[in-house]
């Protein structure tokens, strides 16, 4: 697969689909991907979503037969980013890679996706010595399935806050590398 950075097996190791680097054309299957997972994520403009990815460090897409079917996004310590979650880490560790945002369509979930994405995700922050990746994982509204994800993979809680002027509250999550 041209492009493809990580090959994701299925069940019985059967080629299942693909992480690729995100480019221009994949914006409105991401966008809206992003924004069908509300409230587990902010809903965003296009323009908000052309920003975000201008701004980050890593943007990957998970494919499967061709169809774009999750996405990530993570910014460095000196993205120019102002979520408030991002600033909780800005203020603790001088360098880590922050995931804002991971999204698999409910469809394509169970088939090794997300974790192919983080998978790459880690592959690539160890290419470049980052020391830990850091992401947040919503407690009100519960995300239970995000959580166990998360601490499956490693990640343990560093804080918690809340957020959205008292709306929600998260679970500050790190993974050192």
């Amino acid at each position: 697969m041209t492009g493809c950075r990580r090959v994701v097996r299925g069940r019985g190791g059967r080629r299942h689909g693909a992480v690729r680097a995100y480019g221009p054309a994949h914006e409105a299957v991401a966008l809206a991907l992003n924004n069908a997972a509300v409230p587990h994520v902010n809903a965003l403009t296009s323009a908000d979503w052309r920003r975000l990815v201008g701004t980050s460090r890593l943007a990957r897409v998970a494919v499967v037969d061709g169809r774009i079917v999750g996405v990530l996004l993570a910014f460095d310590a000196m993205a120019d980013y102002d979520s408030e979650n991002y600033l909780w880490f800005t203020a603790r560790y001088p360098t880590f890679l922050y995931i804002d945002r991971v999204v698999v369509d409910p469809a394509a979930r169970g088939h090794g996706l997300g974790r192919a994405l983080y998978i790459d995700l880690e592959v690539a922050a160890r290419e470049v010595g980052t020391p830990v990746l850091t992401c947040e994982v919503n407690e009100r509204p519960p995300n239970p399935g995000s959580l166990a994800f998360h601490t499956a993979l490693g990640f343990r809680s560093v804080g918690r806050q809340e957020t959205n002027g008292g709306q929600k509250t998260v679970i500050l999550m790190a993974k050192p590398l």
